[in-house]
């Protein structure tokens, strides 16, 4: 392959790669912001969560159904069920959801998080350690 065809084919592959980002980014619904605090580490009958994924759900939890909000938690219109709570924990368990980092920081401590829902995927990242 000659060098202006190699770029040729790097550029289309670098455009597509950047309209699907642009695509995904469109398609987003909302975003929220929640503190993972101690109570959230804890499911509701009080045994201890070992997941990320379970403690942003239990956050959704405390926040729709229990009623045991933190200051910094926002509301949301996506995981007011069980079912759609369970939903969000199936998305949160998938390789993109949270980094490594994320995944730590809520396991080890009460960070504050930015949650981005998407139709079918959801983006957690921290906001503040």
């Amino acid at each position: 392959m000659t060098v202006s065809k190699a770029m040729a084919v790097a550029g289309l592959m670098a455009a597509t790669a950047l309209g699907a980002g642009t695509a995904q980014a469109d398609d987003m619904l909302g975003s929220y912001t929640a503190r993972i605090s101690d109570r959230d580490h804890r499911a509701s009958d009080g045994y201890p969560l070992s997941s990320a994924a379970q403690m942003v759900r239990q956050d959704r939890a405390n926040w729709h159904k229990f009623h045991r909000r933190d200051s910094d938690d926002q509301g949301d219109e996506w995981f007011r069920s069980d079912g759609s709570r369970a939903d969000l924990q199936r998305m949160l368990e998938r390789g993109g959801a949270m980094s490594s980092a994320t995944r730590r920081a809520i396991v080890n401590g009460e960070p504050l998080v930015e949650v981005d829902v998407y139709p079918d995927s959801v983006r957690v990242s921290i906001v503040e350690d």
